[in-house]
């Protein structure tokens, strides 16, 4: 999708977070989620963007007093992984890449993360199928 078809918003954004690399932005439930490289590292709800954290790079954006997203479902507030950037760093990209590149790489880690819980998923299924495996594996060790 071009930055011609998409919300001004949006297209700011995408632009703003240009220095990383091509960006992607795609709908989600109501907003947008912005990706480089295939990996979920911005959203964008209700015109307000949020970069992602993990616990790596969270603590530099509570330092700077920045807002982290959240929604309310069933009366109970819930926290997302992500945040805020300063203000200042919405009108200015070089300002804004640090942000972006510290939240591109909490995205790069969890995608990883994700593919380390899958590849272990799958051999434990595929030892599981193989009744005598985990036997064997166990004698092979000793």
């Amino acid at each position: 999708m071009s930055t011609a078809e998409l919300p001004d918003f949006v297209a700011h954004c995408v632009d703003l977070l240009g220095d990383l690399g091509a960006i992607a932005a795609r709908r989600m439930f109501g907003g947008w989620g912005l990706y480089v490289q295939g990996c979920m590292f911005a959203l964008i709800a209700d015109d307000v963007l949020y970069l992602k954290v993990d616990a790596q790079n969270q603590p530099l954006f509570e330092a700077q007093g920045l807002q982290p997203f959240t929604y309310e479902t069933r009366g109970k507030r819930h926290m997302m992984g992500y945040f805020q950037p300063p203000e200042s760093a919405m009108e200015d990209s070089i300002e804004m890449l640090p942000w972006a590149r510290s939240s591109a790489d909490a995205a790069f880690r969890a995608a990883a993360k994700a593919r380390l819980r899958k590849a272990a998923q799958t051999e434990s299924k595929r030892l599981e199928k193989r009744p005598n495996s985990t036997k064997k594996l166990a004698k092979a060790k000793h």
